[in-house]
């Protein structure tokens, strides 16, 4: 059996382990960042651990040294370990790899734990390579969530003085380049006022009612995105986005509402139209919603939760991870999505970041989610490519 055959099927095995571990947003996913770690400390690469507050959501960072340093900046292998919710309606099992057709069904087999699974697989290649720059295992907790996770580890990684090299987060591209995305800013506001009977709604500070002005004010304010619009944008839809994602509350027909919660989320493409949403907002709520609300009850309020607010991803006309990606493939086109991902992040310590993985983005967060078997093939000779740029000559 062939290196090549070898190495494929322990990425189809890796990467159905990976699926049977529901790492869900949000939820526990130590249980596979242990599952990484050990495949990675058994090769000798060195591992820590970034917690969220209640230690049980984790990032995992792993460092495979160099065997002499040739003036090469080392390579970020980057990929987040949650997945989407499920949906009824899956043919199979959805945490439990299902072949057929050349497809790997399975929540996560596309977006993104494939690229996670080749990765580990190619780790004992890289090992066993005369290596003159050190490649990094990056994986991440709760990217689906506003990227929650990755701040806390790019905190760590400043602490610990790394902040340079090339950055390949393997999200779904079909191996493509992708070098801009816009930003995501996710929001829930939460309205209390004052419960009444429903015959005298005059005593009572209804907050669903003043929730629904605020998310009208909402949408006024994404017409105004598309009038803001700057003809040259590059993104599809050419403009900032916003969306109301939820909103609930009350207890009864006859009940005034003294609770309300509005989900909603921002995609913006530069900072001024973030801030202008921002503005915006924050003005209605100070100026007429929250002045008409404690007139009638004082201890009425409009809180902002903030879930997330991630940079975009600035596309550079020159990019070293555009170019080393481009060096191996041979592809010299580059594309932006609307969807977001940490490459922002990482692009915001100075580390060249590029998007590029196996998979496509249609098959994500979709029922029956799958992964094309060539695109695992693709992946590991994209892999190669990355050994024979980084070993001595």
């Amino acid at each position: 059996m062939t290196i090549e055959s070898n190495l494929y099927k322990k990425s189809i095995k890796i990467l159905s382990d990976l699926i049977g571990f529901q790492t869900i947003s949000g939820q526990d996913n130590s249980e596979l960042i242990n599952y990484c770690e050990k495949i990675l400390n058994s090769l000798n690469i060195e591992t820590f651990k970034v917690f969220d507050e209640d230690k049980k959501r984790v990032n995992l960072f792993g460092t495979l040294k160099a065997k002499k340093t040739n003036g090469k900046k080392p390579i970020i292998l980057s990929g987040h370990t949650d997945v989407v919710p499920v949906s009824k309606g899956w043919s199979s099992d959805p945490f439990t790899a299902t072949i057929k057709d050349n497809k790997l069904y399975g929540r996560g087999s596309c977006d993104m734990k494939g690229f996670i699974a080749c990765t580990l697989a190619y780790a004992e290649i890289f090992k066993q390579s005369n290596l003159d720059r050190d490649i990094h295992f990056c994986y991440t907790f709760d990217e689906e969530t506003a990227c929650i996770g990755a701040p806390l580890l790019i905190k760590e990684l400043k602490k610990r003085n790394i902040k340079d090299g090339i950055c390949i987060i393997g999200e779904p591209t079909n191996m493509k380049i992708i070098d801009g995305h816009k930003g995501m800013n996710e929001y829930t506001i939460h309205f209390g006022g004052l419960a009444g009977h429903s015959s005298k709604p005059h005593k009572g500070v209804n907050a669903i009612e003043y929730a629904s002005r605020y998310i009208n004010k909402l949408l006024q304010i994404r017409q105004e995105l598309i009038k803001r619009a700057p003809k040259d944008c590059i993104f599809d839809p050419p403009h900032s986005t916003l969306s109301i994602g939820g909103i609930s509350g009350g207890i009864a027909h006859n009940v005034i509402a003294d609770k309300c919660k509005v989900e909603w989320e921002t995609r913006p493409f530069n900072k001024a139209d973030a801030d202008f949403v921002t503005s915006e907002m924050d003005k209605f709520v100070n100026e007429e919603l929250l002045p008409n609300m404690k007139k009638v009850f004082p201890n009425s309020f409009i809180r902002k939760e903030i879930i997330g607010e991630v940079i975009g991803f600035e596309k550079l006309n020159e990019s070293e991870a555009c170019e080393f990606v481009t060096s191996i493939t041979g592809d010299n086109s580059r594309e932006v999505v609307s969807f977001g991902t940490e490459a922002g992040l990482f692009q915001e310590i100075g580390i060249s970041t590029v998007v590029c993985g196996p998979g496509s983005i249609e098959q994500a967060h979709k029922i029956d989610e799958f992964i094309e078997l060539n695109e695992i093939k693709k992946c590991l000779k994209f892999l190669d490519g990355v050994k024979e740029k980084s070993i001595l000559n």
